[in-house]
């Protein structure tokens, strides 16, 4: 059975990722991209979908118990286990290093004192737990087959098959260092070259303490915001510089229910917004890389820019539902692809301009073509800013004019005015002024409840909707303005939990369906917490702030990692994990209360 989503580690080599559970589980590894089919689909499944165990041979079926001490070594993806047993300690260091050739997951075994006896158990399923594959051994190796796919094994201890799984049985003493390494290969390729794992160790601790380095921030909340910067950059996808959103997919948003969705692929509004972090922690080349997938994804294009887009700048991601597995905690369906790359989402318009123009001011060097690219997107947004849409939330119900879209719009054109004013680039300024205009009124008529004093999710709704929290935060309003500040306490009374953690919107409960067009509810959403944070710094309620945003580290796993969301009943993390979404507006916040000097201790 798969552990809790916090109880997961993540590990990676910036092509792929997997996820190691606190009993040394390898319960997700997808190979040998983030969106390929997984290799090990436990964590959506049963033991018999794929798992890679290590551990000390103990407990029920020669299953380990949780280690008693897990960490990252330093500022790198490089995890280390302990456990203690009644014969000794021992130590596994899990990494997968910066890929140089085949992907490859090294785990090596480390004895710490006494004598521990261990136990490997590899159990290989291709395309998420439906294909056994052949495993055999080949000049000493042994190789797993199916298709398209072979997984080479390389261990220096004996290895033997049972119940289509792939055992070792060895005892550690003190200094011993025994490693294992799996590596994906084409299956008509040549077998990959040997692992080499203690000069891998080394390569890749040495890449990430060189890459910390260039982090700008040294504020008191410099471990966090560390942690999450290394899980941004686990996040890209170095070939091309695209982002995903999660490593995951179908882990839920309510446990047992139908949210679970595929986040193996690159939104246009998360990758905007993870750029604008990384520029501000002094990571340009990152910054860059994204604005040149940007420009090759929506080349040729513009006027039909998608929402998302594959890795490598995909078009086609197209939604299906992989019926023999049971899901997480039976969460189904399991979804793999996503549906909502055909939806109409105006806020990406806005999302994209902003972080192009934050990519200027900061210095990057110049991109004609990115310049061009803004006065397209802005043309196209002059003709259809005025259209319903799905929104940030990708709802499946009815389009409706989300209040959030068209601040968005404006942030579009007001960007796309500035650029202009700056004289980089022409374009029919007073007409994109009074266009401006003309979309800041609309909102301000539309989207606001004079009664209540507050904006509300889409224009003649009562509800609220956590995205309005942006609207200082985009410089749509001033913070001190009365229906901002009217807006920020309505959200506090009616989408906020006991917690004090804020949900996206009203859901519909377990019977109905709502604006959404889903079934259940969700918990609250990380990110609309992180803002809310931010905007009670902007409107002077700084301790408050700060008081929201360490409860908010608090929800981190041991490890400083977070998923989408936090279950208010279940006390537990849930969503696809770690995400993107999460760990950015931690790192905005956190450089938001830095900067105020509102921070304890």
């Amino acid at each position: 059975m798969a552990g809790r989503i916090e109880d997961y580690a993540l590990i990676g080599d910036m092509q792929t990722a997997a996820l190691v559970c606190r009993d040394g589980t390898v319960d997700w590894l997808c190979l040998p991209r983030f969106d390929s089919p997984a290799v090990f689909a436990g964590l959506l499944g049963t033991e018999e979908h794929g798992f890679w165990r290590m551990g000390p041979a103990h407990g029920p079926e020669g299953k380990p118990p949780p280690a008693d001490r897990r960490r990252y070594r330093g500022d790198s993806l490089v995890l280390e286990s302990e456990w203690d047993t009644p014969r000794g300690t021992v130590r596994v260091i899990d990494f997968m290093p910066p890929r140089d050739g085949a992907p490859q997951v090294i785990r090596i075994v480390e004895g710490v004192s006494g004598r521990v006896q261990m136990t490997s158990a590899l159990r290989m399923r291709f395309s998420y737990g439906w294909v056994v594959p052949w495993v055999h051994k080949v000049d000493g190796r042994t190789v797993a087959v199916a298709g398209p796919d072979s997984v080479w094994l390389d261990t220096s201890v004996d290895t033997y098959g049972k119940d289509l799984t792939t055992y070792s049985d060895f005892t550690v003493r003190p200094g011993d260092r025994i490693a294992f390494t799996i590596s994906w290969q084409p299956s008509h390729h040549q077998p990959p070259a040997l692992a080499e794992p203690e000069a891998s160790l080394e390569a890749t601790e040495d890449f990430w303490r060189e890459w910390v380095e260039h982090c700008t921030y040294h504020g008191p909340y410099r471990d966090a915001v560390v942690r999450s910067l290394i899980t941004l950059k686990a996040l890209t996808y170095a070939p091309t510089g695209g982002i995903v959103a999660a490593p995951t997919t179908s882990l839920p948003e309510c446990v047992g229910g139908v949210r679970n969705w595929d986040y193996r692929f690159t939104w246009l509004r998360d990758a905007a917004i993870t750029l604008s972090s990384l520029l501000r922690t002094g990571y340009r080349e990152e910054a860059r890389a994204w604005r040149e997938w940007l420009l090759r994804a929506v080349a040729g294009d513009p006027e039909n820019l998608q929402i998302m887009y594959g890795i490598a700048g995909e078009r086609e991601l197209g939604e299906n539902e992989l019926n023999w597995l049971p899901g997480y905690e039976n969460s189904q369906p399991v979804r793999v692809g996503n549906g909502a790359a055909g939806q109409l989402q105006l806020d990406v318009y806005g999302e994209v301009t902003e972080a192009l123009h934050l990519a200027h001011m900061t210095g990057l060097a110049r991109n004609d073509y990115a310049s061009v690219l803004q006065l397209k997107l802005i043309r196209w947004v002059e003709q259809h800013w005025d259209e319903p849409d799905e929104g940030i939330w990708e709802v499946r119900g009815p389009r409706r004019h989300f209040v959030h879209s068209k601040v968005m719009t404006w942030v579009a054109v007001d960007r796309t005015v500035k650029l202009i004013e700056s004289g980089d680039v022409d374009g029919p300024l007073e007409r994109w002024k009074d266009l401006r205009e003309t979309i800041h009124r609309d909102v301000c008529e539309k989207g606001y409840d004079k009664e209540r004093n507050t904006f509300t999710q889409s224009y003649g709704s009562q509800e609220l909707d956590a995205s309005l929290l942006l609207i200082p935060q985009m410089g749509f309003l001033p913070p001190d303005d009365k229906r901002v500040i009217g807006t920020i306490e309505a959200i506090q009374r009616e989408l906020a939990t006991e917690d004090g953690f804020v949900l996206r919107y009203p859901t519909s409960g377990a019977d109905d369906l709502g604006v959404d067009g889903l079934e259940g509810e969700e918990g609250a959403f990380l990110a609309c917490s992180f803002w809310l944070a931010d905007d009670l710094a902007m409107i002077g309620r700084v301790e408050e702030a700060r008081k929201l945003f360490e409860k908010l580290l608090s929800l981190r796993n041991d490890l400083g990692l977070l998923a989408e969301e936090w279950d208010p009943k279940l006390k537990r993390q849930v969503g696809n994990f770690p995400q993107a979404f999460s760990h950015v507006p931690l790192i905005d916040t956190a450089l938001r209360l830095t900067a105020s000097g509102a921070y304890g201790g």
